[in-house]
This record gives structure tokens, C-alpha cells and sequence, in this order.
């Protein structure tokens, strides 16, 4: 008996080394697998403690607040086991069976295998458990009602499938599971309709947020504002590359997830995005003054006014303070908004990899009237954007009407 117990000490004796560094791996796994899945953007409260919840969510049904998911067993997911967090992740299932709005992006997330969803706990189980609630998110009637979104659920809650990925490389199906699943792109690049449902006949093409345009992922859409499979892989590391910087809500995604995943992810979301054979970058000639409309014409002063000090006269921008307009990714979207909402609102300053970063950017709402603010963009879309269109002064105010209140802008 004495020898049988021995052995049976020795044996876990053994064994424990390789389930701790089992363990051990599995919440390393799990710590990037949270990165890639922007775990922290919308769980973060600005200048809260990573992962305490108490994000403001603006959505078209009103404000819901992102949760705690540190280990606190009160207010966090201390309790849940890992059957319960998958549950959470893949089908929007609290622990108490209640079911979570679709701003959590299980709808993409249901993709995602188990042994992810599992290495993911494993990671969020060994941060600091914060002891405060978040913000209780009290939404009006119906969308109060969280039984409704059974219904929802049925309908839309796994729409989200992957296209057949046969004789595609291998970086395209990494970069389809990093980009459709875990990095659930798709939930702010793609339209929704009015239950608030990504409309998948139009997936990628683009979404509205905030008063802002998430652009087009498609290939094509993508190589016509002058992307490129190594320049769109810089984007994601570094937050910036000749089509200028991330901002908006893009800039969190940089910051909390796409800046500390590895170069073969990056680039295989590139390949993914831009396809195995990608179509070729579209390239623009500056346009001369002499050719644009009056309103563009007229639209230099103004450029040179409020713009050119930080952006340069010719638009060549000047290293760690603004961004160059030729080439500018902004500039060359058909839809306007962006820019737009850009000069009356102004960036904040932003720190990028490394020591780069790029002085905050003043609004100039205030400053200009419709007809300086109409010329102005005409002049940047034409000049350096591509765009052939003129807007006026109607189409400005229309997109002015659109903006969301002051509250519910990005900071």
C-alpha cells in the first residue's frame, strides 16, 4: 500500500509542472485571444480600470453600458463557470438566463470554438476583480424588455456565417476568422436595418455610427481609397500609414486590440480583407486649381486659413503633428460625412507606437459659416480626395442635421 501511494505521489508529483504550464499557456492564449477580440475597448469606462465596465454604448434604442468582467464574484463574472461565460459569449445568455443586448457582438462571436471562449476566461479569471458595479443600462419601453430578444435572437442572432474559404491560402482563413469573429468588424462596417440587424446581403459595405460612416472593407472599395496589403497591415499596427491615422471609434480598436497582435495576424486580416490576389491600389494625381469648381476654387483660402499651418500649404502634412492630405483616405470616400464631422469636431490627441503622435486637432464649427465650410470641403475632396462631385450648401446642412447630439460623440 505504502508503495502504491508513493507512486501515485510521484505520478501527480510529475504531472503537476505540466498542467500548471498548460495552465499557464492557456491564459496567455487567452490574454491575446481577449486583444484580438477588443475585450477592453467596450468594457473600459474612459479613465475607469481595464475590463470594470461603465462604457456608455449609443445605440438607436438608447444607452447601454458596457459590464464588469473582472473576476469579482458581486459585480463582475466571478461566478460564472465556463459553460455559462460561452453561453454569454456565443448566445448573448447571462448567468441568471437573461439575455444581453446585441451590442455585446455575440452575433459574430457565436462562431467562435469553445477552446478560445475557454482561454479567454482562463485570462480574465487571473486580472484584479474590481469591486464596483457599472452603470445599470435602462433602456424605454419595448427595448427594456429583455425577453423581446428571444425573438430577435431567433431571427438574427447567428446570421453571421463564413463564406466557403476552398482553395483560399491560409493567411485568408486566419484573417477570416480574425476579422469576421473575433474582431467582429463586420458589427460597425455593415449597415443595419430597422430591428437593429446587420443587414448580411450588405456585409462590409459599410455602416453609420455616431453620425460617422465606418467605411467599406470590401477589396475593391478599399484598393479605390489607395490600400494596399502592406499599408493596410502598417494601419492596424501602428495606427497610422500614408492614408493617414485611426480616429474616431477606429482609434480604441488600435489602442486595446490591433497594436499588440502579431505581424502574421495582421497581415493575414490584410489578405483576408484585400483577397489572395488583391486588386491593384488606385494612385491620384493632384488635381490643379485652375480645373476644380468656383466653390473648390474658393475653398483654397479657407484651406490655407485654418488648415495649412498644421497640414502644410500643398497639403504634405508635417511628421508628429498632422496628417498629409494628399492621399488621405478621408478625402477620398464618397460620402462626406467623415470629414465633415472631422473639421467641426476636431481630434484629440493621440498616441501611437513607439513615441509617435499627433497634436490634437481643433474643431472649427464655430469658425467657419455653411458657404466657407461647403467651398472647404469641396476644395479637400477635389484637390487631394478624387471626387469630381461638388456639394452645396444644402447637402452640408442635411449631413449638420445628421450629427448625433454633443453627448453622444466619440471622444
Amino acid at each position: 500500500m505504502k508503495q502504491l501511494l508513493s507512486r501515485l505521489a510521484l505520478a501527480v508529483g510529475l504531472a503537476t509542472p505540466v498542467l500548471l504550464a498548460h495552465a499557464d499557456d492557456q491564459v496567455k492564449r487567452g490574454e491575446y485571444l481577449a486583444r484580438a477580440a477588443d475585450c477592453m475597448a467596450c468594457h473600459t469606462a474612459p479613465g475607469g480600470a481595464p475590463f470594470a465596465g461603465g462604457l456608455p454604448i449609443i445605440s438607436p434604442f438608447g444607452t447601454i453600458y458596457g459590464t464588469n468582467i473582472t473576476p469579482s464574484k458581486e459585480h463582475g463574472i466571478g461566478l460564472y463557470t465556463d459553460d455559462e461565460f460561452f453561453a454569454a459569449l456565443t448566445e448573448g445568455k447571462r448567468r441568471d438566463g437573461a439575455n444581453l443586448y446585441p451590442a455585446m457582438p455575440y452575433t459574430s462571436y457565436h462562431l467562435m470554438p469553445r477552446a478560445d471562449s475557454d482561454a479567454i476566461h482562463a485570462y480574465l479569471k487571473t486580472i484584479e476583480p474590481i469591486e464596483r458595479a457599472a452603470p445599470v443600462t435602462r433602456l424605454s419601453f419595448p427595448f427594456n424588455v429583455r425577453l423581446g430578444l428571444m425573438g430577435w435572437n431567433m431571427l438574427y442572432g447567428k446570421d453571421v456565417k463564413l463564406a466557403p474559404t476552398e482553395g483560399k491560402s491560409e493567411a485568408f482563413q486566419r484573417g477570416q476568422y480574425m476579422v469576421e469573429v473575433l474582431g467582429h468588424c463586420g458589427e460597425c462596417h455593415t449597415p443595419r436595418g430597422l430591428p437593429g440587424a446587420m443587414q448580411q446581403d450588405k456585409r462590409l459595405t459599410g455602416g453609420l455610427l455616431n453620425g460617422y460612416l465606418a467605411p467599406s472593407l470590401l477589396a475593391n472599395d478599399l484598393a479605390a481609397r489607395g490600400w494596399n496589403h502592406q499599408d493596410l497591415s502598417t494601419f492596424l499596427k501602428h495606427g497610422m500609414s500614408a492614408q493617414g491615422t485611426m480616429f474616431n471609434e477606429m482609434f480604441p480598436v488600435f489602442h486595446n486590440s490591433t497594436q499588440g497582435l502579431s505581424d502574421p495576424d495582421l497581415a493575414a486580416m490584410a489578405t483576408f480583407l484585400l483577397g489572395d490576389q488583391p486588386p491593384v491600389a488606385k494612385v491620384l494625381s493632384e488635381t490643379s486649381l485652375d480645373v476644380m469648381s468656383p466653390s473648390a476654387q474658393r475653398g483654397r483660402q479657407d484651406y490655407l486659413n485654418v488648415c495649412a499651418g498644421c497640414h502644410a500649404p500643398n497639403g504634405e502634412g508635417k511628421p508628429h503633428i498632422a496628417v498629409a492630405m494628399r492621399g488621405n483616405t478621408t478625402l477620398r470616400l464618397e460620402d462626406p460625412r467623415n470629414l465633415l464631422r472631422v473639421i467641426e469636431d476636431g481630434i484629440g490627441e493621440q498616441q501611437f507606437t513607439g513615441f509617435e503622435r499627433m497634436q490634437p486637432m481643433p474643431g472649427f464649427a464655430d469658425k467657419l459659416n455653411h458657404q466657407q465650410l461647403t467651398d472647404l470641403l469641396n476644395y479637400l475632396r477635389q484637390g487631394w480626395g478624387g471626387q469630381s462631385s461638388e456639394l452645396a450648401v444644402s447637402d452640408v446642412q442635411k449631413l449638420q442635421a445628421d450629427a448625433p447630439p454633443a453627448e453622444h460623440k466619440a471622444h
